[in-house]
């Protein structure tokens, strides 16, 4: 009978079936549960080490994207601070919005070509703005000097899209120029007659660089080898620049302007952060 029984064992761990008893009643061989307990946590084990499908690395436009936002998000907290008057606000948010665009360039692009140029005014810019927000008045010499480096930047960047002269350009330069001129020439008189002779020059710098610059970016809706989108992005953001800083001088200059400062701060943001998303969207 023991014999029997223990052949039954041995077919039952061959063919994984139940052993019938002398009463009747199915046993299961113990070496089949074993094998079948040790598959299941071995498989549960397996399974286990594999990484869930739900969770990937994001992509890189999802990644630009984000610091896109976050910068966004903090130009929206610098407007605040300088509505509310909140300084301790505005010292962590001013410097974050460019950090943010700078990291957002650099994951895109890794400031590769041209971008390398863009990434330099947005350093450019943030040295600008921590210089003006210590003062206005005191650094305003300091801030010009860094963000006509900034406008130099961009326009090192954009410096192809000027090889494609045509009847478009010469129009849309003599527009930019001609306009530019006018609104100089009303700021420089305001200079002199308040007896600021030693900003007359490097205001007059300033402001036809960065008329060149916003000539170049503009370039780029005409040029074959720009993106749509990536062109309007570019021209608007720099065209949003161009009016911060006219803002920002007629303000200090000529009239003032009411809530200024905040309509400079939003312009400013709004051109940084268009301008910079053309081109991660040119260049990514």
């Amino acid at each position: 009978m023991c014999v029997r029984r223990f052949a039954k064992q041995i077919e039952c761990c061959k063919r994984s079936e139940a052993i019938p008893s002398s009463n009747g009643r199915l046993l299961t061989c113990t070496i089949c549960l074993a094998n079948r307990a040790g598959a299941s946590v071995v498989g549960f084990r397996v399974r286990a080490s594999q990484p869930s499908s739900q969770w990937r690395s994001l992509t890189w436009e999802e990644d630009t994207y984000i610091w896109l936002i976050l910068a966004l998000i903090f130009a929206s907290l610098e407007a605040l601070a300088v509505s509310k008057n909140l300084p301790g606000l505005e010292y962590f948010a001013k410097p974050a919005v460019m950090v943010c665009l700078f990291t957002g360039l650099y994951a895109s692009t890794g400031l590769q070509g041209n971008t390398l140029w863009f990434g330099l005014g947005i350093v450019f810019s943030l040295a600008g703005d921590m210089l003006l927000m210590v003062s206005l008045d005191r650094m305003f010499l300091f801030g010009l000097v860094a963000f006509l480096l900034t406008h130099l930047s961009y326009i090192l960047g954009f410096r192809e899209e000027l090889t494609n002269a045509s009847a478009w350009s010469l129009v849309l330069m003599i527009i930019i120029l001609i306009n530019s001129l006018r609104l100089i020439r009303r700021i420089l008189r305001s200079i002199r007659a308040t007896g600021q002779n030693a900003l007359v020059t490097p205001v007059i710098v300033y402001g036809l660089v960065i008329s060149f610059m916003l000539y170049t970016a503009m370039s780029t809706i005409y040029h074959p080898a720009w993106k749509t989108n990536a062109s309007l992005l570019v021209s608007l953001g720099a065209f949003s620049f161009y009016i911060s800083d006219l803002i920002l001088a007629w303000n200090k200059f000529v009239a003032p302007i009411k809530n200024a400062r905040i309509f400079n701060i939003v312009t400013y943001y709004l051109g940084q952060i268009g301008l910079i998303a053309g081109v991660i969207s040119q260049f990514g």
